[in-house]
């Protein structure tokens, strides 16, 4: 019964209150802010639990009432509103129970590469990462790209972008995996439609305290920076190149005039990719048992087709097809995407907790 799974988590709220009035933990400061971080954490599912109990216990009372002579129709007219709300907060408060993705809060770096097409893969590399910084501009998110490595006619052969605003991870994890884009390229003379893909990676943006990274397993070298075509940007040796020995990750970055700056955000960049591929590995371990994730990474899997000729964007893990590709891209209106995509990542979840 979801009731009796609520229990738990109203009695460890009321702990946490009486916790948080001792004098001796408002003394701790540590202490203090690790458990109102915990009471906050669950204080959505205080409330709903309350008010969810609050409804059962109503319908209580108003069935005890339906054989009153002069309450029967009242009650019976507030029995129906309860009735209707009633499921609504029952999937309120699934949800709320599910697992939370520890990475759901953290900023992201948004890595952009441009795969088969050549070209016009580079392109629409570039088309986007516009799109995505016109979409984290109206959830209100800060961007900051921070490597770029430009292609021969526009666009990128790679871009990696660093979101930053709370629930940037939890937004935008299901944009990893393959995208394919068919339309006429700009260097197309005889209008055929031409067939290229890039792929994106997102990852959680990672502390210092949540990765270990052996000095002795890097080697870092410094260069001066080129530009398009290779030419000379920078007469100063600013560029730094990270190569991770055991995984053969490599991670340069040149973008900036300062080698100590281009040093420490390949460095971030680098506990970021490791970081994934950690998670990459465990996740892979999950889906041989579970089936009940879309998927939040999968570089091998094409994930969604943008047919510029027929206006139409289509998600191919949710069976989603859209026909206003030009509004989602101009605007950055991917929450039309996302949404569907958490919707049904969390009905999936709920299946498989047997709610």
């Amino acid at each position: 019964m979801l009731a009796d799974k609520l229990k738990p988590f109203l009695d460890r709220y009321d702990e946490l209150s009486r916790m948080l009035s001792d004098p001796a933990i408002t003394a701790d400061i540590a202490n203090m802010t690790a458990l109102s971080k915990e009471q906050r954490s669950i204080e959505p599912i205080k409330e709903a639990a309350s008010e969810y109990l609050k409804i059962l216990n109503q319908i209580e009372e108003n069935k005890a009432l339906l054989s009153d002579a002069d309450l029967g129709e009242l009650a019976k007219e507030e029995l129906k509103n309860l009735e209707t709300q009633k499921p609504q907060l029952e999937e309120k408060i699934k949800i709320l129970l599910l697992p939370k993705d520890p990475n759901d809060d953290k900023n992201i770096f948004l890595e952009i590469r441009a795969g088969t097409g050549g070209d016009e893969a580079a392109l629409f590399a570039g088309d986007l990462l516009g799109a995505y910084l016109r979409y984290a501009d109206l959830r209100g998110y800060k961007c900051e790209i921070v490597s770029t490595s430009e292609g021969s006619v526009g666009g990128y052969k790679e871009v990696i972008l660093l979101v930053k605003g709370a629930g940037a991870y939890s937004r935008l994890k299901f944009e990893g995996g393959t995208h394919r884009v068919q339309r006429v390229p700009e260097t197309e003379s005889q209008g055929r439609v031409h067939t290229s893909a890039i792929t994106v990676a997102v990852m959680p943006e990672i502390e210092d305290s949540e990765i270990q990274i052996n000095p002795n397993d890097l080697r870092i070298d410094v260069m001066r920076s080129s530009g398009h075509g290779g030419q000379s940007v920078n007469t100063t040796d600013s560029a730094v190149r990270i190569t991770h020995i055991p995984t053969g990750l490599v991670v340069t970055n040149q973008d900036g005039k300062d080698q100590h700056k281009n040093k420490e955000a390949a460095m971030k960049v680098l506990k970021a990719r490791l970081y994934d591929m950690q998670e990459q590995e465990r996740l892979e371990k999950e889906r041989k048992d579970r089936k009940d994730q879309v998927g939040t990474g999968d570089r091998s899997g094409r994930i969604r087709t943008y047919n510029y000729p027929q206006n139409r964007i289509s998600d191919h893990r949710i069976n989603l097809t859209l026909y206003r590709l030009d509004a989602i891209m101009a605007g950055g209106l991917f929450d039309e995407i996302i949404d569907p995509l958490i919707a049904h990542s969390q009905a999936e979840a709920i299946a498989n907790a047997g709610y």
